[in-house]
């Protein structure tokens, strides 16, 4: 490995055992230990233990011991642990940024970003005492009154994904505790170095002991999540297959789930479609964070005369971009999550290819100067996708984009439509008629307008339809406070003897 000034930061980490945060309190479970490995390098930073379901209890059992005394608290007290957290958050930017980068392999500018939407979340969830006021009416019927107001739920958890490590516990955690809930983490096994480090700052807030909790594991305890009687309500965002399974048996449990599932997102470039930026800004869709985003465009489809020099272009961009370890200067793009990621990716290029598709960008197997034990797949583009073929309904989830031609905007609408996916759809062009056509019609949850990663804002909700996703409300904004409140409507009434005194 090259010395690049993170030496420090590995050594730290080389003989760690990671540890549970349990009722304000680190603990080292008795339990398997699975290597942390640097996917850039394949050297191990640490190992996480995978907790059992005991450990899950005892998580659960500390959130509702916790939960009477901090719904008590007024909302207004709760947000100032955000307010001292996102400061912290803040001054620890960089360095989680970095641990990001070590352990999920993006580079270190998409890792700071990602900790900034994070940082954008704590914000909006600071606003929680106006966001979760109720409404109410007088004289519903004569002396009669109706008030409808929002109470927390209990315990809840989130079983989150290795490819936004910062992010994504971010879109749920916040909103939970200041809505009066008490929490439980469980991180990605593969990448749980990251809220390591998170809960240490969430633990100088003064956080009450057992509002948060984080337990580390794999399946067992997932599944002892999905099981326990006292978790209330519980965030997960992954694999379609997954999120399915995580709601079918939560939900079978009687427990509230919201569950984002995988994507296939396709753009659309139309003839009028500013050549210039489209490719720019799909090369920074398709290949960011090495395609591992729900949002990453995967299907490119031209409109008529857009396909030539579209083609082009991005073949130009997909071979010029540069790839490597994300703390190294000027990297662009950094490698996939591990080598049995990089194995699968690879063989599903090979699967588009025997489907009849050519390849115009060829990424697999690259050679990384210094990183040659690295799980690297360099840009690929794949053309000439057929709509009905596996490589065009499959999720690689890796950089990888397949492009696909239509003849009207008609045609691609209905493409867009045909898919089982409903993540986001983005069209690029200069048609203002196009785009509210295209906005109005297409079937997805995030659309963009000459965006090529439609993410919503923190005070928006991160939608998604069809089998991107399963319940009701999504993770962020007011549908974050939804989820974690429950409303209670009173109808009352009372009776005046207006002939005492008092």
């Amino acid at each position: 490995m090259r010395d690049n000034g993170q030496t420090l930061h590995l050594a730290i980490f080389m003989t760690e055992i990671l540890q549970n945060y349990i009722n304000g309190k680190w603990e080292t479970p008795q339990a398997d230990l699975l290597d942390v490995v640097n996917p850039a390098t394949s050297e191990v930073l640490a190992s996480v233990p995978l907790s059992s379901a005991s450990d899950i209890d005892r998580a659960a059992q500390a959130a509702a011991a916790a939960f009477p005394s901090w719904r008590r608290t007024p909302a207004g007290d709760r947000v100032q642990y955000l307010f001292r957290l996102k400061t912290l958050l803040e001054e620890n930017l960089d360095d989680l940024a970095r641990t990001i980068t070590l352990e999920c392999g993006k580079t270190f500018g998409e890792a700071r970003a990602e900790m900034q939407r994070a940082i954008e979340n704590v914000e909006v969830a600071c606003g929680t005492p106006i966001l979760m006021q109720g409404y109410n009416s007088e004289d519903i019927a004569r002396g009669i009154d109706e008030i409808l107001i929002r109470q927390p739920i209990g315990v809840a958890a989130a079983i989150a994904p290795f490819n936004f490590p910062g992010m994504i516990p971010f879109w749920f955690l916040p909103y939970a505790i200041a809505c009066g809930n008490t929490y439980i983490l469980k991180p990605s096994e593969k990448v749980p170095l990251t809220m390591q480090k998170v809960m240490r700052l969430i633990e100088k807030t003064g956080l009450p002991d057992g509002v948060v909790n984080l337990v580390n594991g794999a399946k067992e305890a997932v599944d002892a999540i999905l099981d326990h009687p006292i978790i209330r309500a519980i965030s997960f965002v992954g694999s379609s297959p997954v999120a399915q399974y995580v709601y079918s048996r939560a939900a079978a449990n009687g427990k509230r789930v919201q569950c984002q599932g995988g994507a296939k997102n396709p753009i659309i470039i139309l003839p009028d479609a500013d050549l210039d930026m489209t490719t720019r800004i799909t090369i920074d869709s398709a290949f960011g964070c090495a395609g591992q985003r729900c949002l990453a465009a995967s299907l490119a489809v031209t409109v008529g005369s857009a396909q030539k020099p579209f083609t082009e272009a991005i073949a130009e961009a997909a071979s010029s971009r540069k790839v490597g370890f994300g703390l190294d200067e000027g990297v662009q793009m950094g490698p996939v999550i591990n080598q049995q990621s990089r194995d699968r990716i690879e063989s599903l290029i090979q699967e588009g290819l025997d489907e009849g598709a050519s390849i115009v960008v060829d990424g697999r197997r690259p050679e990384i100067a210094g990183y040659e034990q690295g799980s690297f797949v360099r840009p690929t583009v794949l053309r000439n996708v057929r709509p009905d073929s596996q490589i065009a309904k499959t999720e690689i989830f890796g950089p990888v984009l397949g492009m696909l031609h239509v003849e009207t905007i008609d045609d691609a609408i209905a493409l867009v439509n045909s898919g089982q996916w409903g993540n986001m759809a983005c069209l690029f062009t200069s048609s203002g008629a196009a785009a509210r056509k295209f906005r109005y019609e297409a079937e997805a949850g995030n659309i963009g307008i000459n965006i090529g990663v439609a993410a919503p804002m923190a005070f928006f909700p991160f939608s998604g339809w069809k089998d991107s996703f399963f319940g009701d409300l999504h993770g962020q904004g007011r549908d974050a406070i939804e989820f974690f409140t429950q409303s209670k409507v009173i109808v009352e009434r009372w009776f005046q003897d207006w002939s005492r005194q008092f």
